[in-house]
């Protein structure tokens, strides 16, 4: 949102990490937040240094979401952790409708990540996050999916290995090169990487 906001991209860029930048938007009052000018302008100035978008939002933010991306047509975006599907309550809609509503955007993908959080954190089982995966499966294709840790932050709710678990059970109906882009293929060519 800085006015200023080139000159810190134009330092940090020579950096080869750097890929993208993400905002928490999921903490901000302002449920269109990510319509503002200011947010707008920054987004379009991330296009200037080659750098991807993370969109890190709740499932109420999807629609704003899919209007931010019909704006910028030719800018990578990355949905961070589903959009953080309810999937304690174990409820599908409006969150499902809103994420095929979003993946129409080749521009998109999407992040599997997060789920444990957002189930119950003591009673979780691996079939509670199936009918989410198969959501997001069907709308972004294996192709535009990758996998997330959430690390560390997954850990108020389970360890690295078994959230890793969770997707590679899910994954193994998937042929290899379905299996190879989510777990890395889409990461490296979103993000340029080596």
């Amino acid at each position: 949102q800085s006015p200023g906001l080139r000159s810190p991209l134009e330092r940090f860029s020579s950096y080869p990490k750097l890929r993208g930048v993400r905002h928490v938007v999921q903490d901000e009052p302002d449920d269109l937040f990510m319509l503002r000018k200011d947010f707008l302008r920054g987004i379009a100035t991330l296009a200037n240094f080659d750098l991807t978008y993370d969109i890190l939002i709740f499932p109420r933010h999807l629609p704003v979401a899919c209007e931010l991306v019909r704006r910028f047509p030719d800018h990578p975006f990355v949905l961070d952790h589903m959009a953080k599907p309810p999937i304690e309550d174990g409820a599908l809609e409006p969150w499902a409708t809103d994420i095929v509503r979003l993946a129409a955007y080749p521009n998109v993908v999407c992040k599997i990540s997060g789920m444990i959080t957002e189930a119950d954190w003591q009673g979780w089982k691996p079939s509670s996050f199936q009918p989410y995966l198969d959501v997001v499966l069907e709308a972004f294709g294996p192709r535009r999916l990758m996998f997330g840790s959430d690390w560390p932050v997954c850990t108020l709710a389970g360890t690295y290995d078994k959230v890793a678990g969770i997707v590679a059970e899910y994954v193994q109906q998937l042929s290899e090169d379905e299996q190879a882009a989510i777990w890395g293929e889409t990461a490296r060519q979103f993000y340029g990487l080596e």
